[in-house]
């Protein structure tokens, strides 16, 4: 699919947010990165068509089957945004801090053996508005699904399917990123200008080790003008 939307809402000189990216080959992957830009939220993205398609959750995830979280489809991004942690600068979309909250693979609920076969499936499942996807992550595991809503075009459901490891508990007070193992406010202090040198940071994972790229930036505010939540 088109990263064009992703691409003109974004100044990759003053963003260390990656352009682009190439699938590699194995499972169907997830991420969810949690995003302190002008409201906090966490973006959910689903490999598929070579890019993540994505959501952003207000509330977060819940495994308890009796909530129903908003999700909001925005723009595709580029597979290697799956790797993207640290802290995009003030003036540019979405500016904040991100950790990657949760990462792993995922497939459908229903049996099919291949990835272009699942991804198939899957692509008919989100063109029908109801996708059910089984999450094999490192905080979200079992039967998700995902499911449109009539109250606008870009609204959907994200809710947990009861299985064993479906809880009451609230998953999103496990606040850590599973790639480097700090908090929003752990990277955003590593990260924070010093001595008039502003830092940005993004995550890369070839041996799954954090590896702080510096470019320009500066405090974690979002651009005057835009929507509340952004991915």
């Amino acid at each position: 699919m088109s990263l064009i939307r992703y691409k003109e809402k974004r100044n990759f000189k003053s963003t260390s947010e990656p352009s682009g990216g190439k699938v590699k080959g194995g499972s169907l992957i997830f991420v969810i990165q949690k995003h302190d830009a002008s409201r906090l939220h966490y973006d959910f993205r689903l490999e598929m068509e070579g890019v993540l398609k994505s959501w952003a959750v207000p509330k977060g995830p819940s495994v308890n089957p009796a909530d129903k979280r908003l999700a909001m489809m925005v723009e595709d991004h580029p597979y290697d945004y799956k790797d993207f942690e640290g802290i995009i600068p003030e003036g540019n979309y979405g500016a904040g801090t991100v950790i990657v909250w949760d990462e792993g693979t995922y497939e459908p609920i229903e049996k099919i053996e291949g990835k272009k076969a699942q991804e198939k499936h899957l692509l008919k499942q989100l063109k029908d508005g109801s996708l059910k996807i089984i999450l094999h992550g490192k905080k979200l595991k079992g039967e998700w699904a995902l499911v449109h809503t009539k109250q606008s075009e870009n609204s959907w459901l994200l809710i947990k399917h009861r299985d064993k490891y479906a809880a009451e508990a609230d998953i999103t007070e496990k606040t850590k990123s599973v790639a480097s193992g700090k908090t929003l406010e752990q990277i955003e202090k590593a990260l924070a200008p010093k001595n008039g040198s502003p830092k940005t940071a993004s995550k890369v994972t070839a041996s799954k080790k954090t590896s702080v790229k510096r470019t320009s930036s500066s405090k974690n505010t979002t651009a005057p003008g835009k929507k509340k939540v952004k991915s």
